[in-house]
């Protein structure tokens, strides 16, 4: 296990492993908060589906490796309208408020990637959450300020067990505890503490001015970082495991920095495990280059793609962030609402 911050035991940055896979997102995510500085304790909680070999790795870098039992929602209906039946086990961060041995604390989910130091976020009061880009009058629970508490641990499964959970997982049922925090601005984090960078997030001219001051990447959605491989000498990763969406891909920049943190600090925990995916998995390639107006990194799509469809992608996307919307064309509403679909 390693060495407690002495500068700060009362506070803590908090996450969540629930399995071998997002054991190694939390250690990156440790890791990125290690490299940017944090004086604040690192804790992992983690359930018994977590191997002996895994665990003796998050101690290596972890200050406290906590096991908790798994709290399921089980809550199917809700959980298949949102797409994610994976998301009921999610519950299990309400462990988090039995933390009480320290006065404050941040969780972060194991998806998530520190680009800069955060410590200020203990300056913050319970419950301070980032708006969820789907629903901005809730907010996101991958990353939120709290305060442990017995008390509100109970109250919290109390209202679980008397209303369930709005969306069946962990941030339906915090929302609808924390519930005066759409009204409360001072609780209400810049969404650059949880940036849900995915391709379908399409707020592109925002990002362009503010994603260079990112402090946490959230890589939200079914495909995660360990679902592609690295190379390295290309800088490029290609997607060879999990769900290959079109609609979900991340930007590759990110990425490459979660790998980069993977394979400097936390590959040589698992030498005999090169790679986190299966190489006989389809394949969506995604290689990042540098857009010819504008110089910023951006994403192509080759997922049996040619570069005449790539580019017409590209154009169709230029023209709808510049306000050229075709809606007798490509953007009438039945195209629209065929890709809202997708999502609901």
């Amino acid at each position: 296990m390693a060495s407690p911050n002495t500068m700060s035991q009362d506070e803590a940055f908090v996450t969540l492993a629930t399995n071998d896979v997002y054991a190694k997102g939390a250690l990156v995510l440790a890791e990125s908060l290690k490299r940017h500085g944090t004086t604040k304790d690192l804790i992992v909680m983690t359930t018994p589906q977590i191997s002996h070999s895994v665990r003796s790795a998050l101690e290596c870098v972890f200050d406290v490796v906590k096991l908790v039992n798994v709290l399921d929602s089980k809550d199917e209906a809700h959980l298949t309208l949102m797409k994610r039946p994976e998301l009921g086990v999610t519950f299990t961060k309400l462990h988090c408020w039995t933390l009480t041995e320290y006065r404050k604390c941040v969780f972060m989910d194991a998806d998530m990637l520190a680009l800069q130091n955060v410590d200020e976020l203990f300056e913050r009061e319970e419950l301070s959450a980032s708006r969820d880009s789907g629903w901005p009058d809730i907010f996101n629970s991958g990353l939120f300020v709290f305060k442990p508490s017995l008390e509100t641990f109970s109250k919290i499964l109390g209202l679980a067990e008397d209303e369930g959970s709005f969306d069946g997982g962990d941030q339906g049922l915090l929302n609808s505890y924390f519930s005066d925090w759409s009204t409360d601005i001072s609780r209400h984090l810049p969404f650059l503490y949880n940036l849900h960078i995915t391709a379908s997030y399409t707020y592109m001219p925002a990002f362009k001015k503010f994603g260079q001051e990112t402090k946490v990447v959230h890589f939200l959605g079914a495909v995660k970082p360990w679902h592609y491989s690295y190379d390295k000498s290309a800088s490029a990763v290609t997607q060879t495991d999990g769900p290959c969406n079109q609609g979900n891909h991340h930007f590759p920049q990110f990425l490459i920095e979660w790998w980069s943190i993977y394979e400097e600090k936390c590959q040589r925990y698992f030498s005999s495990e090169p790679e986190l995916v299966s190489e006989n998995s389809s394949a969506c390639v995604i290689s990042h280059d540098l857009h010819a107006n504008d110089g910023l990194q951006v994403e192509e799509i080759a997922t049996n793609l040619t570069k005449d469809a790539l580019q017409e992608r590209w154009e169709h996307k230029n023209r709808w962030e510049s306000g050229n919307v075709d809606y007798r064309g490509d953007d009438k509403f039945e195209n629209i609402q065929a890709v809202l679909d997708t999502y609901l």
